[in-house]
């Protein structure tokens, strides 16, 4: 029989229980180490981990990696007076459907403050002036229509100035020569054509005055085919009973509609920027400009309703 003396027994006790304790402490199954760590700092909201150096790298890459956006950029030029709400549900709807496609892009609200009839025209002169030295390209955009196809590209539109809200696909308007609502142009032909006429005061006419600009220095409009979506290719979500159109017209107005501005465009626009401000609606960055317009009433005295 083997002896062992009480010393040595109980170091042979001491070192078994140690064995014993880590082969239950280490858990064979990393999964359920790390289950364990994430648990503890859930605990302790003061404590955050460091992210390992593959996976800080592998954000970096993420950031870094701009060579699959577009090298231009867009200036997205939005009329605007007393649209809030469908502001709101734009700003981030356009900013996201543009990163989708990974556009840069800047978002411009001109709002009218003045107590004048509505001049869609001029105000997206005044953006055109605010962002042509930053931007190469720009869109007229409707702030009342959202883009709902993803086939629908806002490239940029280097042959030509590209109707997106085409007659085939614009949820109203579908005569042959309409070119409103959202259309696209480079600074380079927005400037050949000089803007558009600042003398269409209330709703509607200055885009079609713009399409004779477009043939008399010889530009071809291009606009998109093949989608499937139709009048839903736009959600448009302007309110007509809470917001009227001004359709009216006065006086000569009803005549000059329909001709062709030899006399104004952004080159001779006059207007007050009363304040400059910078929003930020869901993420999406906001640059809105306040604006006055001044009005030449021995010109186009139908900038005010008739009393």
């Amino acid at each position: 029989m083997v002896r062992i003396s009480a010393t040595k027994c109980f170091l042979l006790c001491i070192t078994m229980s140690l064995c014993i304790y880590f082969i239950f402490r280490c858990d064979p199954n990393p999964q359920n180490a790390a289950r364990s760590e994430n648990v503890e700092n859930n605990l302790n909201p003061k404590f955050q981990p460091v992210q390992n150096m593959d996976e800080e790298r592998e954000v970096k890459h993420t950031i870094n990696d701009i060579s699959d956006w577009h090298p231009h950029t867009l200036a997205v030029i939005v009329p605007f007076r007393d649209r809030f709400e469908e502001l709101m549900e734009f700003a981030p709807w356009i900013h996201t459907f543009l990163n989708n496609q990974k556009i840069p892009h800047k978002i411009v609200v001109v709002n009218q403050i003045d107590s004048h009839r509505f001049n869609r025209a001029s105000l997206i002169n005044i953006g055109f002036l605010k962002t042509r030295d930053e931007c190469d390209y720009l869109v007229m955009h409707d702030v009342d229509l959202l883009p709902n196809n993803a086939e629908l590209l806002y490239h940029f539109p280097e042959k030509g100035p590209y109707h997106l809200a085409s007659p085939e696909y614009h949820p109203m308007y579908h005569y042959k020569t309409y070119i409103g609502g959202v259309l696209m142009m480079t600074i380079k032909h927005f400037q050949m054509c000089r803007g558009l006429s600042n003398t269409f005061w209330g709703w509607g006419r200055e885009d079609d005055e713009l399409y004779l600009r477009f043939r008399e220095n010889s530009l071809t409009l291009y606009r998109p085919t093949g989608l499937r979506t139709g009048y839903e290719t736009f959600k448009h979500i302007h309110d007509k009973e809470r917001r009227p159109r001004d359709y009216k017209r006065y006086g000569e107005q009803k005549k000059t509609q329909f001709q062709r501005d030899k006399t104004t465009g952004y080159d001779t626009l006059r207007y007050t920027l009363e304040s400059e401000r910078v929003l930020t609606i869901d993420e999406a960055p906001v640059h809105v400009y306040n604006v006055e317009l001044f009005c030449d009433k021995t010109k186009t005295p139908w900038c005010d309703h008739s009393r």
